[in-house]
């Protein structure tokens, strides 16, 4: 599918324009990085979404002080949300750093496009966020926390950030919806050290869930101006190793 072609996609589903290429410019990248789960097989979810969708809704700051803000999605989407509140990041940087929490905010997407956008806008990035219960203990019982995806993003002076994007499930959900896993295998990574991405997994879901004033699905960032710049010497120590988030 064309760029065009999911433009004129997700404005038959109702997206004003902007709002449309936000998304699109989102699948899309996901596509190019070999992440379909949270590419264009998300078009099509969102045309059989599970959930309403306010088309005019807007996201917006309830709470700004400094280093700290509170956003509420309103009723948005929350890859606008999250569009939204990058965009705040990069116009207003904070003077050293800011933490900044977002309720009601969902589906979030692949966190490392947005942690990416702040980094390249020379700020460091760590995103997490919540979705549905997802991930049990490894030894059976109920669904606990979602599978909770953890974004680092740094940014260097050579024009090239790094970008450490890891979900706690051995599979993400979008793999599910892209019929390229079972919902079965929606388990904690780690084979017999499994209980590490469990912990992890709970640890964000209530990092996240004890932060938003609201129920519901949330995304919390730090964002901060970096002190140092570290990643040209970790890339000529890698000595050409593929590093996360390198293409």
């Amino acid at each position: 599918m064309r760029e065009y072609e999911v433009l004129e996609t997700l404005q038959g589903l109702g997206f004003g324009e902007a709002d449309a290429r936000t998304l699109a410019d989102h699948f899309l990248d996901a596509e190019r990085r070999g992440k379909t789960g949270h590419g264009l097989s998300r078009v099509e979810w969102l045309a059989t979404r599970p959930f309403e969708l306010d088309f005019s809704a807007r996201p917006r700051c309830v709470l700004d002080e400094p280093g700290y803000q509170r956003w509420d999605a309103n009723g948005a989407l929350g890859y606008l949300t999250l569009a939204a509140i990058v965009e705040a990041q990069r116009a207003e940087p904070p003077q050293h750093a800011r933490l900044v929490v977002a309720q009601r905010s969902f589906p979030t997407g692949m966190l490392g496009y947005w942690a990416r956008k702040l980094a390249e806008g020379g700020l460091v990035a760590a995103l997490t966020a919540t979705s549905p219960a997802r991930l049990g203990h490894p030894d059976g019982g109920p669904k606990l926390a979602g599978t909770n995806p953890l974004a680092i993003a740094i940014p260097s002076s050579d024009g090239e950030p790094l970008v450490s994007d890891v979900s706690m499930g051995r599979v993400t959900y979008g793999e599910v919806l892209a019929g390229e896993a079972d919902e079965d295998e929606l388990v904690p990574f780690g084979g017999e050290h499994a209980h590490k991405a469990f912990a992890l997994a709970v640890g964000l879901q209530l990092l996240v869930d004890s932060l938003v004033a609201e129920s519901g699905h949330g995304a919390v960032l730090l964002v901060a101006k970096p002190e140092a710049d570290p990643l040209r010497a970790l890339r000529a120590r890698a000595d050409g190793v593929r590093l996360p988030g390198d293409r």
